[in-house]
C-alpha cells in the first residue's frame, strides 16, 4: 500500500503535504476550540476527571 502511495502521489506531493502539516495542524486546534465554544465547555469538561463534578445542579 505504502510502494502504491509513494508511486501515485511523487515527490512533490510529499514535499506539498511536509509544508502544510503545521497549516493544518492549527486549523485543526482551531475547530476543536470552536467545536467545544459551540457545544458548551461545560459538557466538555464534565470528561476531564479535574473538573468532574464542579459543574453539577443540584436538584
Amino acid at each position: 500500500m505504502t510502494h502504491f502511495l509513494h508511486r501515485f502521489l511523487g515527490r512533490r506531493y510529499r514535499e506539498l503535504a511536509k509544508i502544510w502539516i503545521p497549516t493544518v495542524g492549527v486549523w485543526g486546534a482551531t475547530g476543536a476550540v470552536g467545536l467545544v465554544w459551540a457545544t458548551g465547555w461545560q459538557l466538555i469538561l464534565d470528561w476531564v476527571p479535574y473538573n468532574n463534578g464542579k459543574f453539577k445542579k443540584d436538584n
